[in-house]
């Protein structure tokens, strides 16, 4: 078992054919206990796999408040970014977690990271249909005007009965 686990072993960090170490999988797989355990050990909370992801990207696209919390507490870095460019609140705003956005974006997220295909994590909520987290990236500001690099803003990528759900909110926001 882990926690009678000699804290010398070294191995923590080593990783798979993947890149994939055991906090990764640990994170991804909802595992606070061993999460904890792994980083009380020396367990680096930045590490990235092959895809560029950290732990906390998995937590966060899983919806694992309690490790993305106990990751955060830790120095996992908010706004570290994968190969394709996106952040933790990109994943967590692709899979409709409105939770684990809020978290993010209290511990600091950027709420208007760009990918590399020049997406926010306000496109990704509305390129999945997330309302519930558009609206909450709306309320913290984020930026509906901005183009990705196919030209499209975040009304151009919204479904019809999305936008004028968009509209409002945007409205809103700037009546204050």
């Amino acid at each position: 078992m882990l926690s009678e686990a000699d804290p010398s072993v070294s191995g923590i960090n080593s990783v798979d054919e993947e890149g994939w170490a055991p906090l990764h999988s640990a994170a991804s797989s909802g595992h606070t206990e061993i999460v904890e355990i792994l980083i009380s050990r020396g367990a680096d909370v930045n590490l990235k796999n092959d895809g560029g992801r950290t732990a906390l990207h998995y937590a966060a696209s899983k919806g694992w408040l309690k490790i993305a919390e106990f990751l955060i507490l830790h120095n996992a870095k908010i706004n570290a970014k994968d190969k394709i460019g996106c952040t933790p609140l990109h994943r967590a705003a692709s899979t409709g977690n409105s939770a684990m956005c809020e978290l993010l974006i209290e511990e600091g997220a950027e709420v208007d990271a760009i990918d590399k295909a020049g997406q926010t994590p306000l496109m990704d909520a509305v390129i999945c249909h997330n309302k519930e987290v558009a609206l909450l990236l709306i309320r913290h500001g984020a930026d509906v005007d901005v183009e990705d690099k196919e030209g499209y803003t975040v009304l151009g990528r919204a479904s019809d009965d999305f936008r004028p759900i968009l509209v409002d909110a945007a409205k809103a926001m700037l009546e204050g």
